[in-house]
């Protein structure tokens, strides 16, 4: 498979008062064109740096990143990002949320009309035409956060990250956001990058799963394929042997092998 983003040797070290603060080492990492990665492991262990790092968002003290073979040194409309928190601007409506960044990428290449159906098309994948004209205090958590995959979607990147962005909604939400992630892969054909804590949503939605050691100096420990057929039904799942031995393996590595400090020291 052709690998489409590289990670190689990148470590990434911080300024602190109390001095250099070592948050990720020697990470190496290839991800395929197509394929949805999730990057999994406890809190400070540097998921949310490593995304950074690829959307260009910080530069690595160290190693080098590549998209497409071009070195990421910047933000850039290759990559889309979706934050936790769906940072839309209140005084615009859901459709001027998302032409934001459609009239940034392709503002110089497309006119209004071009624009509109470009904006169009992003909220039809995301089911919200309907909610085009409303305003961020008129909808739901979870119609907020479509919205930004659609502002993330409409500038059609290389590579879509996703920092928890279902982290903040509630059970039954998240599990249908899941669900129409998936469909919009499948249709899209994205390549996805995600930040999880979920072991559950790791597994639905992934090829691979990528888990991080403990922090600091944090690096990759065992990165755990998904061998389950696609499409794929949460339904269907809940009775498939793959799916418990993938879940089962995440979490040995995860509450075995790399225990949180505090859980240690309880034991």
């Amino acid at each position: 498979m052709e690998k489409f983003v590289r990670i190689e040797n990148v470590g990434q070290v911080f300024k602190t008062k109390k001095g250099p603060f070592v948050a990720l080492r020697e990470v190496n990492l290839t991800v395929a064109r197509g394929e949805f990665i999730t990057l999994i492991g406890h809190s400070g262990c540097g998921k949310s740096t490593l995304l950074n790092l690829i959307a260009g968002l910080t530069l690595p003290t160290s190693g080098v990143l590549l998209c497409a073979e071009r070195e990421i040194n910047g933000p850039g409309p290759d990559r889309g990002v979706v934050f936790q928190n769906h940072s839309l601007l209140p005084w615009l409506t859901c459709a001027q949320n998302v032409e934001l960044g459609v009239e940034r990428v392709f503002g110089d290449k497309e006119n209004r009309v071009q624009i509109r159906e470009r904006v169009r098309a992003a909220l039809e994948l995301v089911g919200l035409t309907h909610a085009e004209h409303k305003h961020p205090h008129e909808i739901s958590g979870g119609m907020k956060q479509r919205v930004g995959i659609a502002r993330a979607l409409a500038i059609e990147p290389k590579v879509l990250l996703m920092d928890e962005p279902f982290g903040a909604l509630d059970a039954l939400t998240r599990a249908h956001l899941q669900d129409e992630l998936l469909k919009i892969v499948a249709k899209t054909q994205s390549t996805v990058i995600m930040v999880t804590h979920d072991v559950d949503e790791a597994v639905l939605l992934s090829d691979r799963i990528v888990m991080l050691t403990n922090g600091p100096a944090a690096t990759i420990g065992e990165i755990q394929e998904v061998k389950l057929a696609r499409p794929r039904d949460r339904v269907a799942l809940a009775n498939e042997p793959d799916y418990h031995a993938c879940k089962a393996a995440v979490v040995e590595f995860l509450y075995r092998k790399q225990a949180h400090p505090a859980a240690k020291e309880a034991a």
